[in-house]
């Protein structure tokens, strides 16, 4: 079958198409090849075979569509790619606005205009089209924060409220994929996702911050950590990603326009601290810590609820915290020559 992936360099993009790859399928790839890795990846696909790449950006609809018009019975249109960063964002919103909103909004063109109305559209979301949250009681306890009374965590019923130029541009998109289900009968599905993490994922500082801290242990480079670590996040390694990726579309008959949180949940979370340890573990030494103020808009605690995707499409996490932390640290321990090459 035949797979269109935007992003097919980055992080999530990267490991989708390799899955695909290993299985045999046609990966139509796009991507424009602006962050840090992104030529690594893509060496590392084009090794497997099967992988037709396009380099462009998806801020230029026409474009686009003139690749999508190739693939008119693709199976499936992944819409990976996007500005990142919430920090970024704030430095340049006009960017972010452009990469996240109107590049969703061509992707979504780019199906409607070609009449691909058999081809499953899945777009990477995020937990903060939900916003600070600042309604919700957090507490302390057992030295991290912990929402005082939500034990499954935050459902997709939660009202939205975008902060940040990327909340806003991400949730632009969020809303237009639900949208394009409704009017044009596309099939699309968002996910809403957390914080990932693994395989091929060159995280900076602002973003991607279980690889970042993991990279800086390797390299010796001091840690920021700002507020006072005890910040949680539910986190879910990219191979469970990858995953409901995939059961979603097998499962599109009851997917089709919906919108669906993923993440570890409450089973996999994990503070900045507990990260620190887990590392200082795996490296015998303790690591070098800068605390800074806290960032504008930083949540004390995120943990989605996840029961929807399981009980629509039969999707959960099989991987531990402690197992993915491991599988990424072993990663990263063979890509030290990548790593300084590319941060230092």
């Amino acid at each position: 079958m035949t797979y269109l992936i935007t992003g097919v360099a980055g992080f999530i993009g990267s490991n989708l198409a390799e899955r695909l790859l290993r299985a045999g399928h046609l990966v139509v790839g796009v991507d424009n090849l602006g962050r840090k890795g992104a030529h690594d990846n893509l060496a590392r696909l084009y090794q497997l075979g099967g992988l037709e790449f396009h380099e462009g950006d998806i801020r230029n609809g026409e474009w686009m569509a003139g690749v999508f018009s190739k693939y008119p019975s693709a199976r499936a249109v992944f819409h990976l790619a996007g500005q990142v960063a919430v920090t970024t964002s704030m430095v340049d919103p006009r960017d972010d606005f452009g990469s996240n909103a109107m590049g969703t909004f061509n992707v979504l063109e780019a199906v409607r205009t070609n009449e691909m109305l058999d081809t499953a559209v899945v777009y990477s979301s995020t937990n903060k089209v939900y916003g600070g949250l600042t309604d919700l009681e957090v507490v302390e306890r057992g030295g991290r924060y912990e929402f005082a009374d939500l034990p499954s965590g935050v459902s997709e019923t939660r009202s939205l409220d975008f902060h940040s130029p990327y909340g806003c541009s991400k949730g632009c998109g969020d809303q237009y994929m639900r949208d394009y289900a409704r009017v044009f009968g596309l099939k699309t599905v968002c996910l809403r996702q957390s914080c990932i993490y693994g395989y091929n994922q060159f995280g900076i500082e602002d973003q991607g911050w279980v690889a970042w801290l993991t990279i800086a242990a390797l390299l010796g480079k001091e840690i920021s950590i700002y507020g006072d670590g005890r910040q949680v996040r539910d986190v879910l390694f990219i191979d469970d990603l990858v995953d409901a990726y995939l059961a979603a579309i097998d499962h599109i008959d009851k997917t089709a326009g919906g919108i669906f949180n993923i993440g570890g949940g409450p089973e996999n979370t994990l503070s900045l601290l507990e990260l620190v340890g887990l590392l200082e573990d795996q490296m015998g030494k303790k690591l070098c810590l800068k605390f800074a103020g806290w960032r504008p808009g930083d949540q004390r605690v995120f943990v989605c609820d996840i029961r929807k995707a399981e009980h629509t499409f039969g999707w959960r996490p099989k991987i531990t915290t402690g197992e993915g932390i491991e599988k990424l640290y072993n990663w990263a321990c063979a890509q030290l020559d990548v790593f300084r090459r590319l941060f230092v």
